[in-house]
C-alpha cells in the first residue's frame, strides 16, 4: 500500500479509477487479513478521535477549581487562621471555617457526581452501538467493524449503509447519499463512478467521491477507501471541534463576581483594620474584625444554591432523554430569548413537514394537496423528505379508514 498523503481531495475526485489504483498499489482482490493488519499497524484503526476522556481526578479538581469556590477556599483557611490558631485558648472556634468548607464540599461534590453519571452515560450509548462493512478481503466481500477498514480496501455501499470513510466511488448503480451530517441539506446527492472532475470545488461537491458520516439511500456501489479516521473531511470537522471550548455567560458572570468581591475585600479590609488598629490600639483584634468583614462580604450559600439549580435542570433533562455533559450548559439554556437555528428539522429529526398547500392566490386549496400527493404517491424516483411530508400531511387532512377512498375519489376527479 502505497502512501497518498499528497492526494488532495481534487485529486482523489479527478484520477482515474485505473490510475488511482495503481499510485496506491490497491489490488482488484483486496487486501489479505494479513496485509490489511500490517497497514492498521501503521495508520491505526478507522475511528474518530474526538480527545481522551478527562481522568477521574482531574473531573473532581474542575468541580472545585471555580474562581468563586477558590475564593472561598482562601478565606475558610484565613477565617481557621485567624480563629482558632492566633487567638487565646479559650477562644477559638472554627466553626465559620467549618461551614464556609462543607458548603464548598458539597457543592463541587454534587457537580462532580452529575459529571461522572453524564459522561458514564454518554459512554454507554456509544458502547450499543456496533457498525460493520462489507470489504473485500482476499477476493471476497466480508462483513467486518468499520474500525478495521483500511486505506485501500474496496468496499461494497446498499441503501441503509452509512459511509465508513472516505471513498472513491469506482462503480455505481442509482446510487443516491444523504450529506446532512456534513451540508445540513435533506435532499440526497445522486454520486456517479465514472463523472469528469476538471475544476476544483467543495470538498462535498465532488460526484465521485463519497464521505463518512453520511449514509446510503438508495442504489449500490463499489468505492476504494482513500482516507480513513482523522483524515477523512468528518474527522477534521470533529477535531475543529474539539478545541478548547469557550467560556459560556454562566463561567463569565461568576468570574466577574469573583473579581468584584476581591476588588471589595482588598479595599475594605486594610481599610477597617486601620482604622480599628488606629483607634483602639489593639491591632491584632483589628486583624480579626477586618478578616470578618471580608468573610462577610462573600455569600458563601452562594455557589450551593447556583449548584443545586443546575444539578436539578441536568435531572430533568435526564429524564427526558438528554444527557448534560457541562453542567453550566444548563444556565446558556435558560438564558435563551431567541433561538435561530437553520434546518432544525433536517438536523433533529430529519423530517420536513408540510405547513400549507396554497393556490396561486395565497388561499388553501385542497386540489393542490390533491395532485401534490398524486404526484408523491406515484412517482417512480427517489421518494423524498418532501414526498413523505406531502403524504403525511394528506393522511392527517383526510382520516385514515377512509384514505383508499380518497385515494380512488382523486383518481376519478384527474381523470
Amino acid at each position: 500500500m502505497k502512501d497518498n498523503k499528497l492526494l488532495n481531495y481534487f485529486d482523489l475526485a479527478s484520477l482515474s479509477i485505473q490510475d488511482l489504483m495503481k499510485q496506491l498499489g490497491i489490488k482488484q482482490e483486496g487486501f489479505t487479513y494479513q496485509e490489511a493488519a500490517d497497514i492498521q499497524s501503521i495508520d491505526g484503526k478507522n475511528e474518530i478521535n474526538y480527545g481522551a476522556d478527562k481522568p477521574l481526578w482531574k473531573v473532581f479538581i474542575d468541580a472545585f477549581s471555580s474562581p468563586f469556590t477558590l475564593v472561598l477556599i482562601v478565606l475558610a483557611c484565613i477565617s481557621f487562621l485567624t480563629e482558632y490558631i492566633l487567638v487565646n485558648p479559650g477562644e477559638k472556634d472554627a466553626t465559620s471555617a467549618v461551614i464556609i468548607i462543607l458548603l464548598v464540599l458539597l457543592s463541587g461534590m454534587m457537580s462532580f457526581i452529575q459529571s461522572v453519571r453524564s459522561n458514564r452515560a454518554a459512554q454507554a450509548l456509544n458502547q450499543l452501538v456496533e457498525v460493520t462493512s462489507t470489504v473485500k478481503r482476499e477476493g471476497t466481500f466480508r462483513e467486518i467493524p468499520t474500525e478495521n477498514i483500511v486505506l485501500g480496501d474496496i468496499v461494497h455501499l446498499s441503501a441503509g449503509d452509512m459511509i465508513p470513510s472516505d471513498i472513491r466511488l469506482i462503480q455505481t448503480k442509482d446510487l443516491f447519499i444523504s450529506q446532512t451530517s456534513l451540508t445540513g441539506e435533506s435532499y440526497p446527492v445522486e454520486k456517479f463512478a465514472n463523472t469528469i472532475i476538471t475544476e476544483s470545488e467543495s470538498e462535498t461537491n465532488y460526484d465521485t467521491l463519497a464521505y463518512m458520516g453520511s449514509e446510503v439511500v438508495s442504489g449500490t456501489a463499489e468505492g476504494i477507501v482513500v482516507r480513513t479516521a482523522n483524515n477523512t473531511l468528518f474527522g477534521q470537522i470533529a477535531q475543529d471541534l474539539n478545541q478548547e471550548p469557550v467560556k459560556t455567560s454562566f463561567d463569565k458572570g461568576i468570574e466577574s463576581t469573583s473579581q468584584l468581591l476581591i476588588r471589595f475585600m482588598m479595599v475594605l479590609a486594610p481599610t477597617v483594620i486601620l482604622i480599628n488598629g488606629l483607634t483602639k490600639d489593639d491591632w491584632l483584634q483589628a486583624l480579626l474584625f477586618g478578616i470578618s468583614v471580608a468573610v462577610g462580604l462573600t455569600p458563601e450559600m452562594l455557589p450551593m444554591i447556583v449548584t443545586s439549580n443546575l444539578v436539578k435542570g441536568a435531572s430533568t433533562m435526564a429524564k427526558k432523554g438528554t444527557v448534560i455533559r457541562n453542567l453550566n450548559s444548563i444556565q446558556n439554556f435558560g438564558a435563551i430569548d431567541v433561538l435561530c437555528t437553520d434546518k432544525t428539522g433536517t438536523l433533529t429529526q430529519d423530517k420536513i413537514v408540510l405547513q400549507y398547500h396554497l393556490d396561486i392566490d395565497g388561499n388553501e386549496n385542497k386540489r393542490v394537496l390533491h395532485h401534490a400527493f398524486l404526484n408523491s404517491y406515484y412517482q417512480t424516483g427517489l421518494k423524498n423528505l418532501m414526498d413523505v411530508a406531502v403524504i403525511e400531511a394528506t393522511e392527517k387532512e383526510f382520516e385514515i379508514e377512509t384514505f383508499n377512498y380518497f385515494i380512488c375519489q382523486i383518481k376519478l376527479e384527474i381523470i
